[in-house]
């Protein structure tokens, strides 16, 4: 079988070289015209959802703003899943789209139903969303961290000073 391609090739040898000519062509065509993404984003279009309910434990806000906010946002259109997360006085909803889906136009329909999520949440408790950036947006996480300083001064530093000069950096959400 090799022997009869070898054949034909060394026959025909200028329709080898035309063939050659062309692939090369398309190659190089194709090489100029494709584009590049030196860091391809390959997280998952999420939105998240955060609410601060200060002093509680994570199981009250497990079942008191995690629990009815996920399920206010189920059967949001385009949603592949939901993942939640509680902590002590905070929650964290994360709402992962397909791929088709507009980012901004998931946005905007989680902003929809929190809004209405808002009534079934304790007093006090407010959702907001989080900020405008993939999964891989998300790359450097800090603490706070001083010998002898206790957490609410800790808190404080972070609240008062930390936070703003962060938020001034070009950049960071």
């Amino acid at each position: 079988m090799i022997a009869a391609v070898i054949r034909w090739c060394l026959q025909h040898h200028f329709l080898v070289f035309l063939f050659t000519a062309v692939v090369s062509g398309v190659g190089w065509y194709c090489l100029i015209n494709t584009p590049i993404d030196a860091i391809p984003d390959i997280g998952e279009k999420q939105v998240i959802v955060y609410a601060d309910w200060p002093g509680r434990s994570p199981q009250d806000v497990e079942d008191q703003v995690t629990y009815p906010l996920a399920i206010s946002l189920q059967g949001t259109p385009g949603v592949k899943t939901i993942r939640s997360a509680s902590g002590f006085g905070f929650s964290m909803v994360f709402v992962i789209f397909k791929d088709e889906v507009d980012y901004y136009w998931a946005r905007s329909r989680v902003l929809e139903r929190m809004n209405v999520a808002t009534a079934r949440l304790p007093a006090g408790v407010v959702p907001v969303l989080g900020p405008d950036a993939t999964a891989l947006g998300q790359i450097y996480w800090y603490t706070l961290e001083a010998p002898g300083v206790d957490l609410a001064q800790l808190r404080s530093l972070q609240d008062w000073y930390v936070r703003y000069q962060l938020q001034s950096v070009d950049g960071l959400s």
